[in-house]
């Protein structure tokens, strides 16, 4: 408990105050709460209600000055009156005063020039808990003098009931106030909306200093080679940078300025479904007291099912990044030599592995690309792409091509190769050909990563004028090439055109007279 005062939170009156409790005392105060339940293994067990995931059509910005010069606004960054929010804030202010309050402090950023200060302020145990779990912890000596940067109000249990009124999309609010340095939550008990939302703040703050923030995992080798993987959900990007010979820096979220890459977290929040010791073993042996796991499915003995997606199939686990006995725990480390953009192309239209030149590099990452396998509903039989700006697209509230002119700018500083590596299918699309192998992802993988990539003959694809190696250990040639895999050569010529102008046809809106310089040279060519 904490002497901190009402007036010091920033709230009329207050309980009693929890501050930065270990997890020991905020294990005894979920048990004690009735917040959820222990699993076999003693880890805590919760659920987050009907939002078992993010609600990014009820995510504000309030449209002031400066910021409103900054932001790209539209559907992802929406605005909102400064009288609107004004008046939410004094209902959460409300909400909040005279109960127990749970106070968390943390850092986001391991660069202690640029990290932010954060102080959560919730009315449960358990997201405290999570945020603990999510941010740099801070040692007992730096706790004393806390001085938040940034304040999160999280009135999970409270509703807007005046939505319309204020021309929302619905009762639940999650808003920004760039210029006071505040968020507030309302109407969704979601952690995700806490971390992802100080990373969308980190990705305000840090391009305006020049320094390039990412929605990417990052591992360093034994020579201090540092390789960075972009990739949307379900590409391997958890998968592919958990790897026994290189230490984990970090696994979602991480800046890159002139000393280095560094992690803006201080843990992991992996998904669950389906997960295994075999599969997943760092993951799965991650998964103990002090972990937090969300809407899982147990048995009354707290046996975990998995594979269980009755509740959600976002279910969910943090854990402080020290579960994982494979990690570098200054979570920082230098230039990155490689860069890895992931994409599932369900369509096995893409290579296996292509080198991208700095231009090609630029259009990828702008693309976002993965495909989605075709649904359950009836009559879609084709998968479905999926463009995502910088592979994280809704957490960008600047434009686009701020990242990507930046991400251009440190590649050709840094000498830094980037590399398009296909985890989705060859020899036809989905339902017709086969998913590539781990084991030959791995293998793409590691020739990038131990330069042998670099010594191999190259041929150029048709369409999308790929750079592919004609031969690469441990990858079988028909599969280098994606048209020689496809027995059917004329239909793989018509998918590949197809998908070629989903390409062109997303990135027109990057076009503008004024640009700077244009991407689309690098792009594929009907």
């Amino acid at each position: 408990m904490s002497e901190i005062t009402a007036e010091g939170l920033g709230l009329k009156s207050v309980g009693k105050v929890y501050r930065n409790l270990g997890y020991d005392d905020l294990y005894a105060h979920e048990i004690k709460n009735a917040e959820g339940k222990v699993s076999a293994n003693g880890t805590m067990m919760v659920d987050t209600g009907k939002f078992t995931g993010r609600s990014p059509k009820d995510k504000y910005f309030v449209k002031q000055s400066p910021s409103q010069e900054h932001i790209a606004w539209g559907k992802i960054n929406q605005p909102v009156a400064e009288e609107i929010f004004d008046e939410l804030y004094a209902d959460v202010i409300d909400y909040l005063s005279g109960k127990d309050i749970y106070v968390t402090d943390g850092y986001c950023g391991a660069n202690p020039e640029t990290r932010k200060d954060v102080r959560f302020i919730t009315e449960i145990a358990w997201q405290s808990h999570f945020v603990k779990n999510m941010f740099i912890r801070p040692d007992a000596a730096d706790l004393l003098n806390f001085a938040p940067n940034f304040r999160v109000y999280n009135a999970a249990g409270m509703t807007n009931k005046n939505w319309e009124k204020h021309g929302l999309n619905s009762e639940v609010f999650v808003i920004f106030n760039i210029e006071k340095n505040i968020a507030i939550i309302g109407g969704t008990w979601y952690g995700g909306e806490m971390k992802k939302g100080i990373f969308t703040m980190m990705n305000y703050w840090l391009p305006l200093e020049k320094i390039l923030s990412m929605h990417c995992s990052a591992n360093v080798g034994q020579e201090g080679d540092v390789c960075l993987f972009f990739g949307l959900s379900g590409t391997g990007k958890t998968t592919l940078s958990t790897d026994a010979a290189r230490k984990l820096i970090g696994d979602d979220e991480h800046g890159w300025d002139d000393a280095g890459i560094f992690n803006f977290e201080g843990g992991c929040y992996a998904k669950c479904i389906d997960l295994s010791a075999d599969s997943e073993p760092e993951i799965f042996a991650a998964i103990k007291r002090n972990a937090l796991l969300e809407n899982v499915v147990a048995d009354e003995a707290g046996n975990i099912d998995f594979s269980d997606s009755s509740k959600t199939e976002n279910t969910r686990v943090s854990y402080p990044i020290e579960h994982i006995d494979n990690h570098e725990p200054s979570l920082k480390a230098g230039q990155p030599q490689n860069i890895i953009f992931l994409t599932c192309d369900a369509f096995g239209v893409l290579p296996p592995v292509s080198k991208l030149t700095k231009e090609q590099a630029m259009y990828y990452f702008l693309s976002g690309y993965t495909a989605k396998v075709a649904g359950t509903e009836r009559g879609v039989t084709e998968p479905q792409a999926t463009f995502s700006a910088c592979f994280g697209e809704a957490f960008l509230p600047l434009h686009p091509t701020v990242y990507a002119k930046l991400l251009g700018e440190k590649m050709e500083k840094h000498g830094v190769n980037a590399y398009l590596v296909n985890t989705g299918w060859a020899g036809g699309g989905y339902g017709v050909g086969k998913r590539m192998s781990i084991k030959a992802t791995r293998a793409c993988v590691n020739a990038i990563l131990d330069g042998s990539i670099n010594h191999v003959e190259f041929d150029q694809t048709r369409f999308f004028k790929l750079n592919i190696p004609k031969e690469l250990h441990g990858v079988e040639t028909a599969l280098l090439n994606p048209r020689n895999a496809w027995e059917d050569k004329d239909s793989f010529d018509q998918t590949a055109k197809k998908l070629a102008g989903m390409f062109v046809d997303n990135f027109k809106k990057y076009i503008t007279d004024n640009d700077e310089f244009d991407f689309t040279q690098a792009g594929p060519e009907i």
